[in-house]
C-alpha cells in the first residue's frame, strides 16, 4: 500500500471579492465545509475565512487532485449557502484559486497563518495578500 502525505495550502475568494461572509455565516460555512469534506473523504486539516475569502490546509489522498477537491468543496458549499438561504442574493465563489504545496516542516506555520486570518487582515487586504502570493510563487 502506498503512503502519501502531500500538503496543499488553498485560497479562494468570493465572486468579485464581495465581502459577503458575515460573522453569522462564517461558523456555519466552516462547519459545513469541514463536514462535507469528511463525506467526500477530503482531509481538511485547517480552515478559516474572513469576509471575502477562505484558506484551507489539506492533505491530498493518493488518488485525489487539487482541482477535483477544490471543485467539490467550492461547488457544494456555494450551493448549500444558496439552498439554505443564508445570504440575501446569490452566494458564489470566484472561479480562480491559489494552491501551493507545503513542506512538512512548514505545516505548523501554515496552520497558525490560517488560524490568525482575522488578525492578519486587520493590516493587509485580500488584494495585497493575493498579489504577494502571486509574486512569491511566480504565478504572474
Amino acid at each position: 500500500m502506498p503512503f502519501t502525505k502531500i500538503w496543499i495550502h488553498i485560497i479562494w475568494s468570493t465572486k468579485n471579492r464581495e465581502k459577503i461572509i458575515t460573522q453569522k455565516l462564517k461558523p456555519l460555512l466552516l462547519k459545513h465545509i469541514k463536514e462535507n469534506s469528511i463525506l467526500k473523504e477530503i482531509f481538511v486539516d485547517s480552515l478559516n475565512c474572513v469576509n471575502d475569502h477562505i484558506h484551507l490546509l489539506i492533505s491530498l489522498g493518493r488518488e485525489q487532485t487539487v482541482s477535483k477537491m477544490v471543485m467539490l468543496l467550492k461547488g457544494e458549499s456555494s450551493n448549500w449557502v444558496n439552498k439554505s438561504k443564508l445570504v440575501s442574493g446569490k452566494f458564489e465563489w470566484q472561479d480562480e484559486y491559489i494552491a501551493v504545496s507545503v513542506s512538512e516542516s512548514q505545516v505548523e506555520k501554515v496552520r497558525e497563518y490560517i488560524k490568525k486570518q482575522e488578525d492578519h487582515h486587520r493590516t493587509k487586504s485580500f488584494n495585497e495578500e493575493y498579489n504577494l502570493f502571486i509574486k512569491k510563487y511566480s504565478f504572474g
